[in-house]
């Protein structure tokens, strides 16, 4: 009766009845898609992997080479004894199963691992909820033959132990070796091998059936059971966790994904040599130093912080470290993408966009005094970092030692809409308009993220050409046009790049040996949030662009910890790791920007402790002596012009009015040189006198304090009908201002 059966079968499929064409070894494994794609860094080494597919865990092809011979020899002894001897189909289980089935006996099936093979690579072949139907067994045998035919055995065994599923949603060897045994599949041995081998007859079967199973499995090989209830257990309870190897940046993973990168358009296509900007051994240096600062904060109230390292050519991203890990307590929060208060950090911003209207330069003096500005809630009062006020500074010395009420009083000559356009073109993307967040936008009170915020830093090292950073490697799938654009002209950006660059500049605040200072040129900016929620430190070199934030992802503050004691150290760490074998070289001098040697002088006994040097103007707004008049107010000081007999206010000089300071402290001082007001022998001369715009104001020997009006003024100190000197000045302000 046996023989009847299996002639028969084989005459069926003689016949040519069920016939499919199956593909080549290559194919098959060209045609794997893992469900976790392995990121690489530019170099091709892997840094990430990330689950991309939903439906069902597969992780990339093993060669048979590197599976154990423990796991060779158990599936072939579960699955198909006679593997290595049949071509393609056992008649004699065939026989055997046919008899049993006719008497009700219970018996395995006899399909082989070439036939389920089959049916794995051919759905019509494939094994239904409900059983096989005779067409489909035979189908599933002809493909077997097929198969049989043209692979090697080795190949049959590589392919079936990738591509049968296991338990749940795993399928093929790896994803279950990685699951259940956290091990690669070479290195499984007899237990773990015999457990994944009775996985495959039954994959949803009960620890027990299982546990079973496998000790089946290891009888046949003169083995012995003992533990097998114990690691089966252990095994399936195990839950799924990221594929073995290199984990190391998570949160780059999930954000160049979401980019799309080289499966654009969609995302849904991703190619085995997924290749980011990241670079391996930068990010573990990134994680390293990040970690090791935070430790040593640990006593502060300090457990998160971030870094990204931007390329400055390419925008490409060298390293991303979105939280402190097993340090947080809020370890997949990324902190790279997190809004937040930026504090200082804005301020290169404001005056960048104060010098490209002309309102100020690197020298102007801007009055470091306390202020109150009217808001909507209230008053608001700007304090300086250290709580002390340092009088008359200049815009240099302002934005190097980071002093609040003159970028406040700058920011109120710009107004709070036309800086935060200026800063949404640099791609911060402020949640509310400028109204909303009134004079403390200067100071950094709109929300920003760490990623924005450092490429906003990389368009000045740019020469204020912004444009989007890049997540993956250059290639025929990434070369669509992005949005570029010129935010700031080479030259002012040449401006604010100086100053942050300037060591000597920022000296009060944070003395000359800070960790802002580096062995090459960098130019730095430290910022910290309301609160000591945040602190902040961004900077660029000739190549590189980084932005480091630490603070706490619930908000927090922070104990004790300041600008160059919290985030500064790992940017400096940074630094000096980019700039190991090269150092960074300061930028060429672009046109439109001129250098001026400046002296300061002080009138009325006020003290103005700024030294002489050479400062960087541009083009046109260049002045030689800059001297401040006793008394006046947020108004740019006088500026003294050697053959002048006027000597304040200067030819061109432009007062720009604090709506906020009361009048009588904005009165600007005429001044006129010690020898013109000097009386004559016999004293019978006519003594000097002002007069502005055509009217006589009064005697030039006498003090007169004017109250400046907005607009255009011409100021002529004349002796009776004869002008002696004539100076022209422009007072700016948003009304005229009502004597007090």
């Amino acid at each position: 009766m046996r023989h009847t059966v299996a002639a028969g079968l084989a005459a069926w499929l003689a016949s040519g009845v069920a016939q499919a064409a199956y593909p080549t070894v290559a194919e098959v494994r060209a045609a794997h898609q893992p469900s976790d794609l392995v990121l690489l860094d530019h170099r091709g080494r892997p840094i990430q992997s990330v689950r991309v597919d939903g439906q069902a865990r597969r992780l990339p092809w093993v060669r048979l080479e590197d599976v154990s011979p423990a796991m060779r020899t158990a599936i072939v002894l579960s699955e198909d004894q006679r593997f290595w001897r049949h071509s393609g189909v056992d008649w004699q289980a065939v026989a055997a199963s046919a008899w049993a089935n006719l008497f009700d006996a219970r018996t395995r099936g006899a399909s082989t691992v070439t036939m389920q093979l089959a049916g794995l690579l051919d759905s019509d072949a494939a094994r239904p909820g409900e059983g096989r139907s005779w067409t489909q067994k035979v189908a599933q045998t002809w493909g077997a033959r097929q198969l049989e035919a043209h692979w090697r055995k080795s190949d049959i065994l590589e392919a079936y132990l990738n591509l049968v599923p296991f338990r749940g949603e795993l399928v093929g060897l790896p994803a279950l070796t990685q699951t259940l045994f956290r091990k690669h599949p070479a290195g499984l041995d007899a237990h773990e091998a015999a457990i994944a081998a009775a996985l495959v007859r039954g994959p949803n079967a009960s620890e027990a059936v299982v546990a079973r199973r496998a000790c089946q499995v290891l009888a046949l090989q003169q083995r012995s059971c003992a533990g097998i209830e114990l690691l089966t257990a252990q095994a399936l309870r195990r839950k799924g966790a990221p594929m073995l190897g290199p984990q190391i940046a998570p949160h780059f993973a999930r954000w160049a994904l979401a980019q799309q990168g080289p499966g654009e358009p969609g995302g849904q296509s991703w190619p085995a040599d997924a290749r980011t900007t990241l670079d391996a051994a930068l990010q573990r240096q990134a994680r390293a130093l990040l970690h090791r600062h935070l430790a040593e904060l640990a006593g502060q109230q300090v457990e998160d912080g971030a870094v990204v390292v931007l390329d400055n050519a390419t925008g490409a991203v060298l390293a991303w470290v979105g939280s402190s890990g097993a340090l947080s307590a809020a370890a997949d929060v990324d902190a790279v993408l997190a809004r937040r208060q930026p504090g200082s950090t804005l301020k290169p911003f404001v005056y960048g966009l104060a010098f490209e209207q002309r309102v100020l330069t690197p020298a102007s003096l801007l009055h470091d005094a306390p202020v109150q500005l009217p808001t909507g809630a209230g008053l608001y009062i700007p304090q300086n970092y250290d709580r002390r006020f340092r009088g008359w500074v200049s815009v240099r010395t302002a934005l190097g030692n980071s002093l609040n009420v003159p970028a406040v009083r700058a920011g109120a000559m710009l107004g709070p809409d036309r800086l935060a356009q200026r800063l949404n073109d640099l791609g911060l993307a402020l949640s509310q308009p400028g109204s909303h967040y009134g004079p403390g936008l200067a100071l950094g009170s709109a929300e920003v993220t760490l990623l924005a915020l450092t490429n906003a830093y990389r368009a000045l090292a740019n020469g204020g050409h912004w444009s989007p950073v890049q997540a993956w490697r250059p290639g025929p799938a990434t070369s669509k046009a992005r949005p570029q654009r010129q935010v700031f002209s080479p030259a002012v950006a040449y401006l604010v790049t100086d100053i942050l660059s300037d060591n000597a500049a920022r000296a009060i605040t944070f003395g000359l040996d800070s960790a802002l200072t580096t062995r090459g040129f960098a130019a730095v900016k430290t910022g910290t949030s309301k609160d000591m929620r945040d602190n902040w430190c961004v900077g660029y070199t000739d190549r590189y662009t980084v932005g480091v934030w630490v603070g706490n992802a619930s908000g927090a503050p922070m104990r004790r910890v300041s600008g160059v004691s919290g985030a500064a150290p790992v940017w400096a760490g940074m630094v000096r790791a980019l700039h190991e074998e090269r150092v960074s070289r300061p930028p060429t001098m672009p046109a439109g920007v001129v250098r001026q040697a400046i002296h300061y002088e002080t009138a009325g006994g006020e003290g103005l402790a700024e030294p002489d040097r050479v400062e960087v103007f541009l083009q046109g707004t260049a002045q030689a002596q800059w001297q401040l008049a006793a008394g006046a107010g947020e108004g740019e000081a006088g500026v003294a012009q050697p053959g002048r007999l006027i000597r304040s206010p200067a030819d061109g000089a432009v007062l720009a009015l604090d709506p906020d300071i009361p009048p009588q402290s904005q009165r600007v001082h005429f001044e006129a040189a010690r020898h013109v007001l000097a009386a004559p022998a016999g004293g019978r001369a006519q003594a000097p006198a002002w007069w502005l715009n055509g009217k006589r104001l009064g005697s030039a020997r006498g003090p007169v304090r004017w109250l400046p009006m907005p607009g255009r003024h011409v100021l002529e100190l004349r002796r009776g009908n004869e002008v002696l000197d004539s100076v022209r000045f422009e007072v700016r302000g948003a009304s005229v201002l009502a004597a007090g």
